[in-house]
C-alpha cells in the first residue's frame, strides 16, 4: 500500500488513484520528490534551465552546481499577480449558492408631510450622505435657498431627489459587496454576512436607508474578515487553475493531478481552512509534476527561437531578462511565479520576432495568441 503525498491517505496496492482526493497512483514519486527537502544534487529542471539561459545570455556561464533550490514554499507570494480564478471544475458545491442581485426600491416618501418634517429628513439625507462620502454641495446649496423662505415645494422636490440618488448610492454598495461576498462563498462560509445581506434587503424594501447603511457597514466587516483569514487559501485555488489551463494549452492533460484541487475546495467548503490549505499545497506539486515537461520542451523552443533572432541581429535582451525570471522562479520552487514569468516570455518571444512566426511550433503560435501584454 502507498499513502498519498496529497492527503496523506493510504491507497490499496491495486488502486489506480488515491480514494479521498483521486491524485493518480502514477504520481505519488514523482510528487514526494519535487515537494521533499533539496539534497546535494539539484532537479533536472534546474540544470536544463542553467543551460538553456547560458547559450542566449552571453554575460552567463554554465555552472555546473547551481545555488540550492528552497524546499516547497508552504504559503503562497500574496504580492502575485494572478488572473481571477478560471472554472476548471466546480464538481465541488459550494459553500453557498450566490445570493441574486435583486433589490426591491420603495417609492420615494409622500409628498404630505409637514414642513418641519420635511426638514428633519433633509438633515437625517446630509448626515446619511457625508457618512457614504457623497457630494451634497449642490443639494446644500439648494436646501439653503429653499429654506430661508420656507419654500415647501422646493424643499420636497429635493428631499425626494436626494432619497433616489441615496438609494441608488446604496444599492451601488450592495452591489460591490454582493460580488465580494459571492467570490467568497465559492470556497468558504458567509453566514455571518448572508444574515446581514438579508437586513440590508430588507432596510432597502422599507426605505430605512440609515437602517441599510449601518448593516452594509456590518456586512463590509464580515467580509473583510473572511478574506483575510481565507486569502491563502483563495491564491492557491486561483494558482491551481492557472496552472491547469497553462497545461490545457501546452497540450498536456491534467487530469492525473485535479483531484486535490478538488479536494482542497472542498475542505474549504466545509470550513476546514488549514487541511484545504496543506492539500491546495500538494495540489500545486502535482500539477507541476504534469507540467514540468511540457514548459521546458516550449523553453527549449523558445531558446532556439531566441538563438535565431540574435544571429539575424535583433535585440533579445527583453526576453533573455525574462528568462531569467523563469531561472530564478525556478530556483525558488516557486511553480506558479514560474508559470507567469513563462507567460511574459512567451509574449516577448513572440513579440520580437514576428516575421519569423510561421516557423514556430503550433502550440506556441496559438500560445501567443493568448498571451497577456508584458508586465
Amino acid at each position: 500500500m502507498a499513502t498519498c503525498p496529497a492527503c496523506g491517505i493510504e491507497a490499496g496496492a491495486d488502486s489506480a488513484e488515491c480514494p479521498r482526493c483521486h491524485l493518480s497512483v502514477t504520481l505519488f514519486d514523482s510528487i514526494r520528490e519535487a515537494a521533499g527537502p533539496s539534497g546535494t544534487s539539484d532537479p533536472t529542471y534546474l540544470r536544463t534551465i542553467g543551460e538553456l539561459l547560458a547559450t542566449v545570455d552571453l554575460t552567463t556561464a554554465v555552472s555546473p552546481r547551481p545555488e540550492p533550490a528552497h524546499g516547497l514554499l508552504s504559503r503562497p507570494d500574496r504580492g502575485a499577480d494572478l488572473p481571477e480564478p478560471s472554472t476548471v471544475s466546480r464538481s465541488t458545491a459550494r459553500a453557498a449558492p450566490p445570493i441574486e442581485r435583486v433589490l426591491d426600491f420603495p417609492p420615494a416618501p409622500s409628498a404630505s408631510e409637514p414642513l418641519s418634517e420635511v426638514k428633519h429628513r433633509l438633515d437625517e439625507y446630509f448626515r446619511l450622505g457625508r457618512r457614504l462620502s457623497v457630494d451634497f454641495t449642490d443639494f446644500e446649496s439648494r436646501a439653503n435657498s429653499a429654506a430661508l423662505v420656507d419654500d415647501a415645494d422646493s424643499l420636497e422636490i429635493l428631499a425626494r431627489e436626494m432619497f433616489v440618488h441615496l438609494s441608488s448610492t446604496i444599492a451601488e454598495e450592495y452591489e460591490a459587496l454582493l460580488g465580494r461576498r459571492n467570490e467568497l462563498a465559492q470556497l468558504a462560509s458567509t453566514a455571518s454576512a448572508d444574515v446581514e445581506l438579508t437586513a440590508v434587503r430588507r432596510a432597502i424594501g422599507t426605505g430605512d436607508l440609515n437602517g441599510a447603511q449601518r448593516r452594509l457597514a456590518h456586512v463590509r466587516d464580515a467580509l473583510s474578515r473572511a478574506e483575510e483569514d481565507w486569502e491563502v487559501g483563495r491564491i492557491l485555488v486561483a494558482e491551481g487553475d492557472l496552472m491547469v489551463t497553462t497545461i490545457r494549452e501546452l497540450g498536456g492533460d491534467p487530469t492525473p493531478a485535479t483531484g486535490p484541487l478538488e479536494e482542497g475546495r472542498r475542505l474549504f467548503a466545509e470550513g476546514r481552512r488549514a487541511d484545504a490549505e496543506r492539500v491546495l499545497a500538494r495540489a500545486a506539486v502535482a500539477l507541476w509534476t504534469i507540467l514540468q515537461p511540457l514548459l521546458l520542451g516550449e523553453l527549449h523552443r523558445f531558446r532556439d527561437r531566441m538563438v535565431e533572432v540574435r544571429s539575424a541581429g535583433l535585440d533579445i535582451e527583453p526576453a533573455v531578462q525574462h528568462l531569467r525570471a523563469v531561472s530564478v522562479e525556478l530556483r525558488k520552487r516557486n511553480f506558479v511565479g514560474t508559470v507567469m514569468s513563462y507567460r511574459r516570455l512567451r509574449t516577448a518571444v513572440n513579440l520580437v520576432s514576428p516575421p519569423a512566426v510561421e516557423s514556430l511550433a503550433p502550440t506556441e503560435v496559438a500560445a501567443g495568441f493568448r498571451a497577456s501584454p508584458p508586465a
